[in-house]
């Protein structure tokens, strides 16, 4: 993976806010949704770029697709230095916090198997 690769996937601020609430385990879309308040459409649009790019996976389960960091040991040296330090920065950000609070409140019980994973749940979304 080439670094100007990574810098352009992060010179946008709703593709850092995925990143980041990437960076708590993995997720599907109408999580992303209900903490960021943006719609379906533009959240599809960012993690298709990411994806394609790279810097996230996607798999299928039933009607939903569930997206997450690579695995850590397919990840670049590049990746990991910068995704440590949006972890770092984003601790300090209002908007980044407010978006870690939001995913806590979640209820991740009712997610896809691979979601569900994370809480101990194998329930279908109920987003």
């Amino acid at each position: 993976m080439k670094l100007i690769q990574i810098y352009q996937c992060l010179c946008d601020e709703t593709r850092l806010r995925l990143l980041h609430l990437l960076m708590q385990g993995p997720l599907c879309v109408c999580h992303f949704q209900s903490v960021l308040g943006e719609p379906q459409v533009k959240i599809s649009k960012h993690l298709g770029y990411l994806k394609t790019r790279g810097l996230v996976t996607a798999k299928r389960s039933g009607n939903w697709m569930i997206y997450a960091l690579p695995a850590d040991k397919a990840r670049s040296a590049e990746l990991k230095a910068n995704l440590a330090c949006l972890q770092d920065c984003a601790a300090e950000d209002a908007v980044f916090k407010r978006d870690l609070a939001r995913l806590k409140k979640l209820d991740l019980a009712c997610a896809p198997a691979q979601v569900a994973e994370v809480c101990g749940s194998g329930k279908g979304c109920c987003c």
